[in-house]
């Protein structure tokens, strides 16, 4: 876990014996799990700790995650980038969204096992889940890493964050591309794009892109649209 240890350091976060540890053993239990359920394509811990830890984590510092207290991950998958930023942030509330109940479960059996208390997670499509009271302009920010274009990823994340929040979206070398077909969703949605950030750790080669998006104003009732909709048929 030297990489990580180092990372967390250039973040600026203070790190413990117990942080690690919690960071190691829930990548052996993801890893154990894998051999059952498809959970990652990567398998080597090295490249684990590097493009699942180290990677989430680099909007550590942003002001966006500094002052939110209800977070959503919306299509977390094997719970990325949620578990590792409520491991380094065990006051801020985090819930981890994924239409596949399986991989919840095995969060959940995790962060039970580990001590995590401070993660909840919610099954179904970001569609559906976004229309709920309960949900809807419900956190002060969305993370989400790893599941769609900025078009879609907008109808599924926006109606999720309270005005005044932000989204923050991982992205890759193509984000350029993405941004300008996805201003019309952005404002759709009530969203206005706030600019795009860099993090280096050095010696790790990590190229990610993090776009924020402000949510400025309330997310029109007629979106999202039905399930299914949005990746079909992407606003342009």
């Amino acid at each position: 876990m030297d990489q990580l240890r180092m990372a967390l350091e250039q973040l600026k976060i203070v790190t413990s014996t117990e942080m690690l540890k919690t960071f190691q053993t829930y990548m052996e239990g993801i890893l154990e799990w894998n051999e059952k359920i498809n959970l990652t394509a990567i398998t080597d811990k090295d490249e684990f700790v590097r493009k699942h830890y180290i990677d989430s984590l680099l909007c550590c510092e942003f002001d966006e995650m500094q002052r939110a207290d209800k977070i959503i991950d919306v299509g977390t998958g094997a719970g990325f980038p949620g578990v590792p930023l409520a491991i380094v942030f065990p006051e801020k509330q985090f819930v981890l969204m994924d239409s596949l109940k399986k991989r919840l479960n095995v969060i959940d059996e995790l962060c039970k096992a580990l001590g995590i208390n401070n993660i909840k997670t919610l099954h179904g499509r970001a569609e559906d889940l976004s229309r709920d009271r309960k949900h809807r302009e419900g956190y002060d920010l969305c993370v989400a890493r790893a599941v769609a274009n900025i078009s879609v990823l907008a109808e599924y994340t926006l109606p999720f964050i309270k005005v005044g929040g932000n989204l923050l979206a991982y992205k890759g070398s193509d984000f350029k591309r993405e941004l300008d077909e996805g201003q019309k969703a952005i404002n759709l949605m009530g969203g206005k794009l706030a600019g795009e950030r860099a993090v280096a750790i050095e010696n790790l080669g990590l190229n990610h892109r993090i776009i924020i998006i402000n949510k400025i104003k309330k997310t029109p009732a007629q979106y999202p649209r039905k399930a299914g909709t949005p990746s079909k048929e992407p606003l342009k």
